[in-house]
């Protein structure tokens, strides 16, 4: 399998989330998330090279394409995509259903006024 195989793998399901969310109406602040991906693209592309540079990660020149930023394959930046796109759609998608449903619940009840006369202490008891 390539690299390209298993991020394909990752991409459609970061695809389909944005799809829903688009669907649904529930997405990401789209700007944070560009602003984040070049940070994160930016970061990856440092780091990536330097690993790859001092020897932590190696890849099998068989399963990438052959392009390359710096000594970074292509491939390596996809992972990067995907969490950065992926992450905020899925929260978009599951974040305000879940608070919705938290702010429907009644609120805690109370302990009983001490005016009600069936509390303990009252004359009643």
């Amino acid at each position: 399998m390539t690299y390209w195989a298993l991020n394909a793998i990752f991409l459609a399901i970061v695809a389909l989330l944005v799809v829903v969310g688009l669907i649904t109406r529930r997405t990401p602040n789209w700007r944070a998330v560009g602003i984040t991906l070049v940070v994160v693209l930016v970061m990856t592309a440092i780091f990536d090279n330097i690993m790859i540079s001092v020897g932590l990660v190696a890849y099998s020149p068989e399963r990438i394409s052959g392009v390359f930023i710096g000594v970074a394959p292509l491939e390596d930046f996809a992972y990067a995509v995907a969490a950065v796109i992926g992450l905020p759609a899925l929260w978009a998608l599951i974040g305000p259903a879940r608070s919705l449903r938290l702010s429907k619940r009644p609120a805690p009840s109370r302990a009983p006024s001490r005016t009600s006369g069936t509390g303990p202490g009252s004359a009643d008891a």
